[in-house]
């Protein structure tokens, strides 16, 4: 799950570097813009694997040496 999750969020990022750096929107020109009912779904997936990403940062990690 952590990382479907993350492929999910790199893909949300490169669409949000397009949109930053050359105002294309690639989810929304793939499905036909941003208020069709796929490119919702895939924000919306996109969005929740990001807040899944967020625990990853919160969670106790074993260590090799033991401690």
């Amino acid at each position: 799950m952590d990382t479907l999750a993350l492929i999910l969020s790199i893909i949300g990022c490169i669409n949000w570097g397009l949109v930053g750096i050359f105002q294309f929107d690639l989810v929304a020109w793939l499905c036909g813009g941003q208020g069709a009912v796929l490119s919702r779904i895939i924000y919306t997936i996109v969005g929740l694997a990001g807040l899944w990403c967020i625990s990853l940062l919160f969670r106790r990690r074993d260590r090799i040496d033991g401690e």
